[in-house]
């Protein structure tokens, strides 16, 4: 059973000492100061400040809605709570489509209590992420499934499962640690590609609904709880067997995790 639970921050070079032990660590949403404290104290690593909110808080069919106001709110609600976990958030859709406009809203979300900042794409983002860790703004490159997409690729689809794809999406990889990415998050991918993306870099590899290989798992919050309206394959409701209520409930999600029992096969894709 899983029972250590550091008392320090926890900062990209511990996330880096995940990797090269080998061990995992977790990551869940996060948008208030109440469950930013009880993820905390549960020795959740990471709190992503994430614009899933803008389905599972504020009712949208999509995160697209959601502006650097709503970012910017939310980071601050979670700094209030956190006790040691490290905060990545979100930049939203086209919050980063020039070099003025990604440096002025990073900057904001860093400012508002966010120690890293996450944006979705491919090779078409290498030189923004470049150009943030030139400047000393740590980088999450989201990969895979990326929701801020969902018009172009036509819907909720798994990424990768063709021969040319998963090969392009390995490449692209590569090319985002490369460019300074300190963290890759694969969404929505074929459980051999993420093993094979995660053994190929250097940096941490955060996954969900991409198997049991990568480096960390994430999930949505209100998924973990079970009151999420939709449940894709790769969510698993871990209140409905807990003792202790919601603490209880993440509690679990992360023994689970790093001893290796979630995902299983049912929550992954081949």
């Amino acid at each position: 059973m899983y029972t250590h639970k550091t008392n320090s921050n926890v900062t990209l070079s511990t996330l880096q000492d995940f990797k090269e032990r080998g061990e995992k660590f977790t990551c869940l949403t996060a948008y208030d100061a109440c469950f930013a404290s009880i993820l905390s104290e549960a020795g959740i690593e990471v709190m992503l400040i994430g614009d899933s909110l803008g389905m599972v808080l504020q009712g949208h069919d999509s995160t697209l809605p959601v502006t650097m106001d709503d970012m910017i709110y939310h980071t601050q609600c979670v700094k209030r709570g956190n006790k040691r976990s490290l905060l990545m958030a979100d930049l939203p859709f086209m919050s980063y489509a020039s070099e003025t406009q990604t440096l002025e809203n990073a900057a904001a979300l860093m400012r508002a209590g966010a120690h890293m900042v996450k944006l979705e794409g491919g090779a078409w983002i290498a030189n923004t992420t470049k150009l943030l860790a030139e400047r000393g703004i740590p980088v999450c490159a989201h990969m895979g499934l990326t929701p801020q997409s969902v018009n172009r690729i036509g819907g909720f689809h798994v990424q990768g499962r063709d021969t040319t794809q998963a090969q392009q999406i390995l490449q692209e990889a590569q090319l985002l640690e490369d460019s300074g990415a300190n963290i890759l998050l694969l969404e929505c991918v074929p459980t051999s590609l993420a093993k094979t993306i995660t053994e190929s870099v250097n940096v941490p590899v955060i996954g969900i609904g991409a198997g049991p290989d990568t480096t960390a798992q994430i999930m949505v919050l209100h998924d973990v709880l079970g009151i999420s309206p939709i449940t894709p394959r790769f969510v698993k409701n871990f209140l409905i067997e807990s003792k202790n209520g919601i603490p209880g409930a993440i509690e679990a999600y992360v023994e689970a995790v790093k001893g290796k029992s979630f995902p299983t096969k049912d929550h992954c894709f081949n």
